[in-house]
């Protein structure tokens, strides 16, 4: 059984991908894999459609955290196309807003928006499918590191993800003794 709900296509400008469910747990490292891709490549630009997303987790948002901080490193940028309400106030709510463009008035890539979600249309990711190709322990780091990234944006999201990370390097620390 797959759990490919990302789609995604490279154009000249910019690396599109479109989460067509919940953005999760389960497809970040889809997300965290084709993003890497293609920076490591060269590029630095990367839009993230979530109009048909009805949400997102913790650690998606984290995930997507640390691709805007890898985009920025290289003079690039991180945007979202078409986030809900519900959707966007989550991201603020955890400071995403300060390294994110959510739906900027005037991006690039409105005036041909129609056309760019048609390329992707029945094109599923060619990065595996996320969470079921990892390993437990690399599970764990995933899920660690975006939460590591949200706990170093704020204060408060230091203290709101704090016990979540100390949790996770525990059994980080217990897998990692089983498997020497």
């Amino acid at each position: 059984m797959s759990d490919i709900s990302l789609t995604h296509q490279q154009f000249d400008d910019c690396l599109w991908i479109r989460c067509e469910s919940r953005g999760c747990f389960v497809n970040s490292p889809i997300l965290k894999s084709v993003a890497d891709k293609y920076l490591a490549a060269g590029g630095h630009t990367i839009v993230v459609d979530l109009e048909i997303c009805p949400g997102v987790d913790s650690t998606f948002m984290g995930t997507l955290a640390g691709l805007a901080r890898k985009c920025m490193a290289v003079g690039g940028f991180v945007q979202v196309a078409s986030a809900t309400q519900r959707t966007r106030a989550a991201m603020e709510s955890l400071g995403l807003d300060m390294l994110i463009d959510i739906d900027p008035p005037g991006a690039f890539w409105m005036p041909d928006l129609a056309e760019r979600r048609a390329a992707l249309s029945g094109k599923p990711s060619d990065a595996g499918e996320g969470m079921s190709n990892l390993s437990e322990l690399e599970r764990t780091r995933h899920v660690l590191e975006a939460h590591n990234t949200l706990r170093s944006m704020s204060h408060k999201n230091s203290e709101t993800f704090g016990y979540v990370c100390e949790t996770l390097e525990e059994d980080l620390m217990r897998q990692t003794e089983q498997a020497d």
